[in-house]
C-alpha cells in the first residue's frame, strides 16, 4: 500500500497518472482550496529491506503498478528510498524505541523544512491487546515505559512517537494505534488531530452504501454472509486467528448501525497466496419482503487492495495536515467516511451521509495550512 501510493503521487505530480480514485481530487475539495493530496515529501519507517524500486518492479509484474511505472519515476524513488529507515529492533526497550522515533520524525521535518508531517500507520494487522492500567491516562503511560515495562503495541508506540514530535497520526489499519485514552490526552495536549481507524475500501463500503438502501425501503435482512479471499501480507497475517480478530470486529460493526437491528452476519477471511494484492468478497444477503416473502442477493467485489486503499492514505495526510493547519485536535469524526471502525463520536455508517458530511468540514477547513 505504501509503495503504491508513493509511486502513484509520483506519476500524478508527473502528469504522467490522472487522480482517479483520490475523493481530494472531487470538485466540491477543489471549490474548498485544498490542493493537491500529491505534493508531499515522503519518508518513513520500514522492517522490510528490499529496495523501494524493486517493492514497485514486484507490484508492476503483479498488476498492481502500470508498465513502465517505475522507469518514468526512478529518480523519485531514490529519493523516497533514502528516508526510509529500519525500524527498532523487537527488543529495543520500549522508551529506547520512542525516543529515537520521535528524533527521527523532528530531524526528517526539520531537514526538508516542513511545515507538518503526517503520520499514517499501513503496517500488517496486530492482535487485539488487553487492558492495561497505563493506558488510561499519560502520567501512568509515561512512568511504566520510564520503567522498562512492555504496555503498548507497536501501532500505539509509533502513535505516542507521533504526537510527542508534534505530529498528526492516521491508523489506517485495525490495530490500537491512538485508540487509547492516555494517547488521546497526549494529542489534546499537544494540540494535535488523529484519525482511524481501519481503511474502508472494499466489501465493508459495499455494505455501508447498501446497507441504507433495506434500511429507507423497510426491507427486513435476515442474514449477510461475507467471505473474503485475500493473498499478500494481509492474507499471510490474517491467517492468524489473533490478527484476523481485529479486522473481524471492525468489518462487523456497520450492520446492525445502518440497520437499527442486530442481523446474522458470519463473516470469513481466508489466505490465498495465490493472489498476491488483489482481493475477492463474496456477500450473500437473506431478507424479507411484503407479506414475509423471502429474496435474495449476492454480490462479488473483486479489486486491488493497494490501488483502492493508496490514494485514501495520501488523501488523510492531505485532510489531517489542514485540520492541524486549522488548529484542531484530537479524534476527528468527520473522517469516517474513510474507515470501518472511525474514532469519535459519528452518528451515521450510511456512506452517502459520511461524504456530505466530509464535504461541510473540508469547506469549513478552507486552504489554510
Amino acid at each position: 500500500m505504501a509503495t503504491t501510493a508513493i509511486v502513484g503521487a509520483a506519476l500524478v505530480e508527473a502528469g504522467l497518472s490522472p487522480q482517479t480514485g483520490f475523493v481530494t481530487a472531487l470538485e466540491p475539495f477543489q471549490q474548498a482550496g485544498l490542493g493537491r493530496a500529491t505534493d508531499v515529501v515522503f519518508g518513513g519507517h520500514d522492517i522490510a529491506t528490499v529496495p523501494l524500486q524493486k517493492r514497485a518492479e514486484i507490484l508492476t509484474d503483479g498488476g498492481v503498478l502500470p508498465q513502465g511505472a517505475v522507469r518514468a519515476v526512478t529518480e523519485q524513488l531514490d529519493r523516497v528510498d533514502a528516508e526510509i529507515l529500519a525500524a527498532p529492533g523487537a527488543g529495543t526497550p520500549p522508551s529506547v524505541a520512542l525516543e529515537r522515533l520521535v528524533a527521527d520524525l523532528r530531524t526528517f521535518r526539520n531537514r526538508h523544512g516542513l511545515d507538518r508531517v503526517v503520520v499514517v500507520d499501513v503496517s500488517s494487522t496486530e492482535a487485539p491487546v488487553p487492558a492495561h492500567p497505563a493506558h488510561r491516562d499519560l502520567a501512568g503511560l509515561r512512568r511504566a515505559l520510564e520503567r522498562g515495562e512492555d504496555v503498548l503495541p507497536p501501532s500505539s508506540l509509533y502513535a505516542m512517537a507521533a504526537f510527542e514530535a508534534g505530529c498528526p497520526h492516521v491508523s489506517f489499519t485495525p490495530s490500537t494505534g491512538a485508540r487509547l485514552p492516555a494517547l488521546d490526552e497526549l494529542a489534546q495536549e499537544r494540540g494535535l488531530p488523529y484519525a482511524g481507524s481501519d481503511g474502508k475500501t472494499g466489501e465493508t463500503l459495499l455494505r455501508t452504501a447498501l446497507a441504507p438502501m433495506f434500511a429507507t425501503r423497510n426491507l427486513t435482512v435476515r442474514s449477510w454472509s461475507g467471505t473474503n479471499l485475500l493473498g499478500g501480507g494481509d492474507g499471510e497475517t490474517l491467517a492468524d486467528p489473533a490478527h484476523a480478530a481485529s479486522k473481524l470486529d471492525s468489518k462487523s460493526g456497520v450492520l446492525g448501525a445502518l440497520l437499527g437491528y442486530d442481523v446474522v452476519a458470519p463473516l470469513h477471511i481466508d489466505n490465498v497466496p495465490d493472489m498476491g494484492d488483489w482481493k475477492t468478497s463474496w456477500d450473500h444477503v437473506s431478507f424479507e419482503g411484503f407479506l414475509g416473502t423471502r429474496m435474495r442477493m449476492q454480490v462479488t467485489w473483486e479489486g486491488c487492495d493497494s490501488a483502492l486503499a493508496a490514494p485514501l492514505v495520501l488523501d488523510l495526510a492531505h485532510l489531517l495536515a489542514h485540520a492541524h493547519g486549522a488548529g484542531l485536535s484530537g479524534p476527528v469524526p468527520e473522517l469516517a467516511f474513510f474507515f470501518k471502525d472511525p474514532l469519535g463520536r459519528v452518528p451515521t455508517h450510511g456512506v452517502e451521509q459520511q461524504f456530505a458530511t466530509l464535504v461541510r468540514w473540508a469547506e469549513g477547513l478552507g486552504g489554510g495550512r
